[in-house]
């Protein structure tokens, strides 16, 4: 900025001494004055503009000084050197910070400049040149100069005032433009963690499930492999199994992941409960009750039930001890979806076997998602409860297929 300033001061007092070497050798104006002095005037009037961004006041005052002596002098050519006056009087308006300064050193300035045109006026009126010339020419002449005058003050004054207007509004466009990329980068990052957290979830229901039921039956089949083979190959016959379920579940989460289209892939429902409960049967009684009447609920509250279900189950599996049983109810309510899951196991929860430690943890952030509530804790008498309420839309036609995969699987 300081650079350009300086190269456009340069220019203009290059351009108004050459100019006043013109003036002065065709005498088209009367210049009092020797020219190297017109020269000089033309220069210190321009030099000023090179802080006329930095110092926008300093600048005005200075070339309008430097005018204003060199025209009393008579060593004043009166083209480039007005043209200087004026953009240094815009510069004001344009570039000082300063509103009130800006204003009020203007408004002084225009005084100032208005009451010595008025003295050169009336200081002409009684020269005996004027007489010459004839009173009219002279009147002509003044009026010419106060209208110039006039409009270039205002245009410099009206236009400074709208380029620092524009600068602001463009100032508070970017801060916003910035503000707004500011928010689509944490947008962008919050939803790159909700996905992460959303995969690993899923992860977790689908892998720990089976993963965790495949450990039980290898280690039932490797301590039944000597005593009793028939048990342990049904036992390693249930691990693969598991390993085909689980290859399968994870082959429709990873398709359901790629694809924008999500019915191409769909994810369990409560219509696949009778799987879950059926393949938990392998390692302990499990009963099932339906209360209420079944009804078309929307898919994500399907399957945050479903995954609250099943993580609920092998938590049992994993940590209730052998031969633990669990009662799954399912009821629906007329404005909510709540799923309960009870074990019997007689070990304390801080005794049973580690996990990975984010089953729970989803299951909270997955009925919290939705809107719900849900409850985790040992029982009075033994055994550990999960219960999950998940707010629900209004009632829809009742779900045959889910009345159809429950029939013979209730335990009233």
């Amino acid at each position: 900025m300081l650079r350009a300033d300086a190269l456009t001061a340069l220019a203009l007092a290059f351009v108004g001494a050459f100019v006043a070497v013109l003036v002065w050798t065709a005498e088209i104006q009367p210049i009092e004055q020797p020219l190297w002095m017109a020269m000089m005037f033309s220069v210190l009037i321009a030099i000023p503009l090179a802080w006329r961004r930095r110092l926008p006041v300093v600048a005005m005052v200075g070339s309008s000084a430097a005018y204003m002596v060199g025209g009393e002098l008579g060593a004043m050519e009166l083209t480039v050197s007005q043209v200087v006056v004026f953009l240094a009087f815009y510069s004001v308006g344009a570039w000082c910070a300063d509103r009130r300064l800006a204003f009020r050193s203007r408004m002084v300035l225009v005084v100032v400049m208005a009451i010595w045109l008025v003295s050169s006026g009336i200081r002409g009126f009684y020269s005996p040149e004027t007489g010459e010339y004839g009173v009219q020419a002279f009147f002509s002449l003044f009026m010419v100069q106060v209208l110039v005058n006039a409009a270039y003050f205002s245009g410099g004054w009206v236009f400074g005032d709208r380029s620092w207007q524009q600068a602001v509004e463009r100032e508070t466009l970017e801060r916003a433009q910035a503000e707004v990329r500011a928010q689509q980068a944490q947008l962008t990052e919050q939803a790159i963690s909700l996905e992460r957290l959303r995969i690993a979830r899923e992860l977790h229901d689908v892998v720990a499930h089976h993963v965790s039921a495949m450990g039980i039956q290898a280690g039932a089949a490797r301590r039944m492999l000597t005593r009793d083979p028939e048990r342990a190959t049904t036992a390693l016959r249930a691990v693969e199994d598991s390993a085909r379920t689980a290859i399968a579940e994870l082959g429709t989460m990873v398709g359901a992941l790629r694809s924008r289209d999500e019915s191409d892939a769909p994810m369990p429902t409560l219509a696949d409960l009778r799987d879950l409960v059926a393949a938990a049967r392998a390692h302990g009684p499990v009963d099932v009750e339906i209360v209420g009447e079944p009804r078309q609920l929307s898919p994500a509250i399907e399957l945050t039930a479903y995954r609250v279900v099943q993580e609920a189950l092998t938590n049992t599996r994993k940590h209730a001890g052998a031969g633990a049983r669990a009662d799954v109810r399912v009821r629906y309510l007329d404005d909510a979806l709540e799923v309960e899951i009870a074990d019997d196991g007689a070990q304390a929860r801080t005794s049973r076997a580690p996990g990975l430690g984010v089953g729970q943890t989803g299951m909270k952030e997955r009925v919290a998602a939705m809107g719900g509530t849900i409850e985790m804790g040992p029982k009075s008498r033994g055994g550990y409860l999960v219960r999950a309420a998940i707010p629900t839309s209004n009632p829809a036609p009742v779900r045959q297929d889910l009345v159809s995969s429950t029939t013979g699987e209730v335990d009233t």
